[in-house]
């Protein structure tokens, strides 16, 4: 039998009259998806006429929540009470609950954004926040964490389901994080490299940072951000490669 790996994308981030993206084709290529629940992107219309896309193509769905900053993004860091910072978790998911429903599936799974994700992956309070939120909504949900991350070991000790993910698309540092988009080599080049530098973390067992360091992990994901200019044809490419190298390719759902 062939080994099983996830491949997803970070979707439904259009907004109004803006167009972010091109969901329909990634849809076609991924096997899960995160959507925006609106406070980085995203809006009730788009976040519905993604769903059913996604439900229609076989694809399970998670929320994608950040830090309430449209503007920026979701990608500068805030200072939020934990309290705060629960009730911002909780409102994302439960509206993405709430859409998904009336379109006829469910949310599978949780996965941060930007600035929250890069804080969750590297301070213990944010990832227990964030957890603890993910569980008072419902402890069955999937935790999609990154690979050797600290939100990952909190999610685990907190009894959440977790899935471990890699970027194809971004280059990590020797620590597990991700190399700041301030730094010139933050992202992996062209479809092919990014197909390549997927490869070289699953032959590795793990990490495989911009140093050529490795730090072990399981993987059970890799992710295609949906909003690069190249990221249908990346995710083609990754998609490709993982078939060649024999993986089968599933929902979370059948993997976690």
């Amino acid at each position: 039998m062939n080994p099983a790996i996830n491949l997803n994308a970070d979707l439904g981030e259009s907004y109004g009259a803006w167009t972010m993206g091109d969901d329909a084709a990634m849809l076609e290529i991924v096997r899960s998806a995160n959507l925006a629940c609106g406070f980085h992107a995203g809006d009730p219309l788009h976040m519905s006429q993604t769903l059913r896309l996604a439900f229609a193509s076989g694809v399970s769905v998670g929320a994608h929540p950040s830090y309430p900053d449209l503007q920026g993004f979701g990608r500068r860091a805030m200072r939020l009470s934990d309290e705060e910072l629960r009730a911002v978790v909780l409102y994302q998911v439960g509206a993405l609950q709430a859409l998904a429903r009336a379109a006829g599936g469910a949310v599978t799974h949780v996965k941060p954004h930007g600035a929250l994700h890069n804080l969750a992956a590297a301070d213990a309070n944010t990832a227990r926040v964030v957890c603890e939120a993910i569980a008072a909504v419902d402890a069955q949900l999937i935790l999609l964490a990154p690979a050797a991350s600290v939100l990952a070991q909190v999610g685990q000790a907190l009894g959440l389901n977790t899935a471990l993910e890699i970027f194809a698309d971004r280059n990590y540092q020797s620590d597990g994080q991700l190399v700041s988009r301030q730094q010139p080599n933050a992202m992996v080049g062209d479809a092919q490299a990014c197909a390549q530098h997927v490869l070289r973390m699953l032959q590795a067992g793990g990490i495989v940072a911009a140093d050529g360091s490795v730090l072990p992990s399981d993987i059970h994901s890799i992710c295609v951000h949906g909003d690069g200019a190249h990221a249908v044809a990346t995710a083609r490419a990754v998609k490709q490669a993982l078939l060649d190298a024999g993986y089968a390719l599933r929902p979370l759902t059948e993997l976690i």
